[in-house]
């Protein structure tokens, strides 16, 4: 298997398309090719990614390569015009912050300390039979002293 590209000029631009595609050998030499999946525009990163997914797919070792620092083909990139930011680090403070992950931990206890069998046989199920109820319960308790700690 291997890329392959095809180039398509709209609007003055030119556009590379890739595709997946594999040689299958039928009858006889005749070699025919295949597409097996069409990628559309790609743009380096992810075609570098491909050709490292098509060699371990296909059970070859990577082929060494040669790189361009600037390749033939395309347009030297622009260089963006933009305002550049100054960030002081050492002007930078945390205000206000918010707990993260106190509920999943309730939660955790809660099954650590296996109360649900303990307000199992205190609770009436619900109509269903699912816990429902029970859930509901775990739930708002672990929150209810969550959001107790954050009045003190």
């Amino acid at each position: 298997m291997f890329l392959r590209e095809k180039t398509r000029t709209k609007d003055g631009k030119t556009h590379r398309y890739w595709s997946v595609v594999e040689n299958r050998r039928v009858s006889g030499r005749r070699v025919v090719q295949r597409q097996v999946l069409y990628l559309g525009e790609l743009n380096d990163d992810q075609r570098a990614g491909w050709v490292r997914t098509i060699e371990a797919v296909s059970g070859k070792e990577p082929q060494p390569r040669q790189l361009a620092l600037f390749p033939d083909d395309r347009e030297s990139l622009p260089i963006p015009d933009c305002e550049t930011v100054r960030v002081r680090l050492d002007k930078i403070e945390l205000r206000h912050p918010r707990e993260w992950g106190a509920s999943w931990l309730g939660l955790y206890l809660w099954d650590m300390l296996e109360l649900d069998a303990f307000w199992r046989m205190r609770l009436l199920s619900s109509r269903s039979g699912s816990g429902v109820g029970i859930d509901a319960g775990r739930i708002s308790r672990c929150l209810r002293s969550v959001s107790w700690q954050y009045q003190r």
